[in-house]
């Protein structure tokens, strides 16, 4: 199975330098922009369905790329990691992700929690999907957690390649499960 990943457009919290994990976030109208533009900078568009984070930031980014081509599914198990007491704070808590593998955040989940849920979605997607290609519109939590899934990365290595610590975001990501 092929999953090309797509992260949500900016939001009005990334502009502020916030985490929003379970809060819907909305996005900017940069955000807005970029998702409108996403079809036209997407290589290969012949996933059969898009699935998104049931988060409104996500969801709206799919609706805004490609809500008029392609069927879009929510699914909850693609939302962010549950930054608890952190959600919606000053994004400085990211400069040390590494703690929270194992250990959840303060009232909230771990990354090896994101990492079942993601166990799971990618499981079912297998048996639904086994030789297709599904496109997923989600958060940084997720996409960290399906580089240890289909890249066998440890999450240390996956927190260090993290594209947004380089800057380096691309028009979807492929993954081969």
């Amino acid at each position: 199975m092929k999953i090309t990943y797509f992260v949500h457009g900016t939001t009005t919290d990334n502009e502020t330098h916030k985490a929003t994990g379970w809060l819907p976030g909305v996005l900017s109208e940069t955000g807005i922009e970029q998702a409108k533009n996403l079809p036209k900078q997407v290589q290969d568009d012949s996933f059969e369905v898009v699935f998104c984070s049931d988060l409104q930031r996500a969801i709206d980014s799919a609706q805004y790329g490609f809500g008029k081509t392609h069927k879009i599914i929510v699914d909850e198990r693609l939302r962010e990691a549950n930054y608890g007491d952190l959600n919606g704070k000053t994004h400085s808590f990211k400069n040390s992700m590494e703690n929270f593998i194992d250990t959840p955040f303060p009232g909230g989940e771990s990354y090896k929690d994101v990492e079942l849920r993601l166990r799971s979605f990618v499981d079912e997607m297998k048996q639904k999907y086994p030789d297709g290609h599904v496109a997923i519109v989600a958060h940084e939590g997720p996409q960290l957690a399906l580089e240890v899934i289909a890249n066998s990365k440890t999450w240390q290595e996956a927190i260090a390649t993290n594209w947004r610590i380089t800057k380096s975001w691309q028009p979807g990501w492929i993954y081969n499960i």
